[in-house]
């Protein structure tokens, strides 16, 4: 019960690559009693005495259908606790950097709350300022125009292996703060093996996140397959790949379909880790063959997520966007 351990989350879902099901199925048994967990969830004045973080919702995630059926509503409520203060936290600043980064050329003088541009609003009403109050009377508003269709695709392709857990838990939240937005088009993809594709659920992170399956191997390719059908609109769509680079599928396929998602025009980049731990493990060939494609590969925290995603759907150099922010990138 002392401090959060983020390679917890990790080996409950890795040992699913090493074991039969049986055996798995008693070491995360076998985990939640000595982790304490059953009882942490099952006794509601010792949750509250334990600070609830991403690392604690991966574990509680990676364990998946080995909680008991009487502590899973419990784990529900520690992840909803979990994505709420993160929400808070982390989605206006996505809202406001992505809502900034599009194409804001055509005005529009019947905006609706939502859509006032309040830089050029106060401008043209300078002339409007009242000294006694200290306001400026809005007689005229300016508004960013709106297209019905959205402006941007993003594609998010999460790895949920074992060793991605708060990667996904970041993910998570980013993905329904964006499928919020209408101005993005958002398609959220998990995998291991296997593809998911939990769009549906990204409006709410909390089932988004009960709907993945921490651990178990890795195919890149296949995910790359899938995601390629995805993409309808390449110039106007944004592919964010989250995964340390692990391929346990065909190297070589999973390359050539990296390249061919880059010469359709999208633009593409490999986070090794979303989190707040810093340089991940990660296979820094496959790094540095992205990067000879013209994908940067590079760990992103949470916090500069945001501006990332600005850069990139303004199209600017996500090389370039890395090395002023001191981040240092993979494979090169």
């Amino acid at each position: 019960m002392g401090g959060s351990n983020p390679n917890v989350a990790r080996w409950l879902g890795d040992v699913r690559g090493y074991f039969p099901k049986s055996v798995v199925q008693v070491m995360q048994r076998d985990a939640l009693d000595r982790l304490h967990l059953t009882r942490m969830l099952t006794e509601p004045e010792l949750l509250e005495t334990v600070e609830a973080d991403v690392h604690l919702v991966g574990t509680l995630l990676s364990l998946g259908k080995a909680l008991p059926a009487e502590t899973r509503e419990t784990a529900r409520s520690v992840v909803r606790k979990v994505c709420d203060e993160l929400q808070k936290k982390l989605a206006e600043p996505m809202r406001q950097a992505v809502t900034g980064a599009l194409n804001k050329a055509v005005r529009n003088y019947r905006p609706r709350a939502a859509e006032i541009d309040w830089d050029r609003t106060i401008k043209k009403n300078l002339h409007n300022y009242l000294p006694e109050t200290g306001t400026i009377i809005a007689e005229r508003l300016i508004g960013h125009g709106r297209k019905r269709s959205a402006m941007k695709d993003v594609v998010l392709c999460v790895d949920q292996s074992g060793s991605m857990a708060t990667s996904v838990v970041y993910s998570g939240i980013f993905g329904a703060v964006l499928a919020s937005l209408r101005a993005v088009k958002t398609s959220m993809v998990v995998f291991d093996t296997e593809v998911v594709d939990l769009t549906e659920l990204a409006g709410d992170p909390v089932d988004l996140l009960f709907g993945t399956q921490l651990g178990g191997g890795t195919d890149i390719n296949r995910a790359l397959a899938y995601c390629q059908g995805l993409i309808e609109r390449p110039e106007k769509t944004v592919f964010v790949l989250i995964t340390d680079l692990y391929e346990g599928g065909n190297q070589k396929q999973m390359l050539r379909r990296a390249a061919e998602i880059v010469e359709s025009g999208a633009r593409a980049v490999c986070l090794l880790a979303l989190s707040d731990e810093g340089a991940p493990m990660f296979d820094q060939k496959n790094a540095r063959a992205l990067s000879d494609l013209g994908i940067p590969s590079f760990a992103c925290t949470p916090d500069l997520f945001p501006d990332l995603m600005a850069a990139a759907l303004k199209g600017d150099d996500l090389t370039g966007w890395a090395g002023g922010h001191d981040i240092k990138l993979a494979g090169v």
